[in-house]
């Protein structure tokens, strides 16, 4: 149990020891403050990429004050539920918001990694859950059955809306977005590390009529970061950059 002084922002749910791993088991260890304990708690599903951080920005215009972020950490970057790259910097985000997080260890096996999710936070006290799902029925139907099964809501608040829009107004709220990986067909090298504005979305729109995918990567086409944003207390600093391209496709590994 951590003490009443400490700031919640330290609390999280760590995978436990290579021995639960050995067992065929994913387990959890689980520190609370006092900050959990209290009910009208909102839980939102953050990676650090611009869907994510959108729908955090809505919650907090709303006026929610009880706020805690929640990332999943997938074992395995072919997850098909959760967003991979560069979570790792997930801690320094959360510190650039000012936002307690919660790290959830899951398997990165697809439905148990739904699963895994759902187990971690029947031991919160969550009101609701929010997530920046805008047209992928497979994300939003599991979000949907893991609030279903802890008798929550699930808010979507970019669910159903044009997706291009959304990428338009996250750049006109003054948000930061690099693109952080790239695995379609007309997206180059040269697009790892680019900044997201208003001439990188007619790129995407004219390359996307070209080769066919979704301009604002809701089918995986590219991932993304926010380094800032105005409700951001200060910028998140990229201290270390690798590029990593294996024919058609890249990621940047940032530290």
């Amino acid at each position: 149990m951590e003490g009443e002084g400490e700031t919640p922002s330290k609390s999280r749910i760590i995978p436990a020891k290579s021995e639960a791993r050995a067992s065929g088991t994913l387990r959890f260890i689980l520190k609370f403050t006092p900050l959990y304990k209290r009910m009208g708690i909102t839980g939102v599903l953050v990676s650090g990429g611009k869907d994510s951080t959108f729908a955090l920005k809505s919650v907090l215009e709303h006026g929610r004050s009880r706020v805690l972020l929640i990332s999943a950490l997938p074992g395995r970057e072919d997850s098909w539920m959760f967003h991979t790259p560069n979570l790792s910097l997930m801690d320094r985000f959360a510190e650039c918001i000012g936002l307690p997080l919660l790290k959830v260890g899951v398997s990165g096996e697809k439905e148990r990694e739904v699963e895994e999710l759902a187990s971690a936070l029947r031991r919160l006290e969550l009101e609701a859950l929010v997530s920046g799902a805008i047209a992928s029925s497979y994300q939003k139907k599991r979000i949907d059955g893991v609030c279903l099964s802890l008798g929550i809501r699930h808010v979507a608040p970019l669910w159903g809306r044009d997706p291009v829009e959304v990428l338009k107004e996250e750049i006109a709220a003054g948000m930061e977005i690099i693109v952080t990986s790239v695995s379609a067909e007309g997206l180059g090298e040269d697009w790892l590390g680019r900044r997201l504005d208003e001439q990188a979305v007619e790129e995407l729109l004219s390359l996307s009529k070209k080769f066919g995918f979704n301009p604002a990567g809701e089918g995986g086409e590219y991932e993304t970061l926010v380094l800032n944003a105005p409700f951001f207390k200060h910028r998140l600093e990229v201290r270390e950059v690798k590029r990593e391209w294996l024919k058609t496709r890249g990621v940047l590994r940032l530290a």
